[in-house]
Formats: structure tokens, C-alpha cells, sequence
């Protein structure tokens, strides 16, 4: 996960990620845009949705 996360953060260098441990097994990714940013970062939450085991 924080491979993906520094490789979006070059790619996209807009978005803030924090990565948490929710608890074993289990983490939680959150993503920070500006507001000029939002339609960019639902759009990812839309493809996210769409991934099994991946709530957005």
C-alpha cells in the first residue's frame, strides 16, 4: 500500500495520502485533494467502489 501511495503521490502530487492500520488484516487509506481537486478524486472513489474488498 505504501508503494501504490508514493507512486500516485509522484504521479498525481495534488493528493495527500495518510495509510493507517485499522487492525491486523485491515487498512485504511485516506485521500485529501483541494477543493479545486474533488471531481478528480471521485471520480478514483467511483473506479475504487468498483473493486471487491474496496470501500470508498
Amino acid at each position: 500500500m505504501r508503494d501504490l501511495v508514493a507512486r500516485e503521490a509522484q504521479c498525481c502530487s495534488f493528493f495527500t495520502f495518510t495509510v493507517d492500520c485499522v487492525d491486523e488484516g485491515r487498512l485504511l487509506l485516506e485521500v485529501e485533494v483541494p477543493a479545486t481537486q474533488v471531481e478528480v478524486l471521485d471520480a478514483v472513489a467511483a473506479l475504487a467502489a468498483g473493486t471487491p474488498g474496496v470501500s470508498a
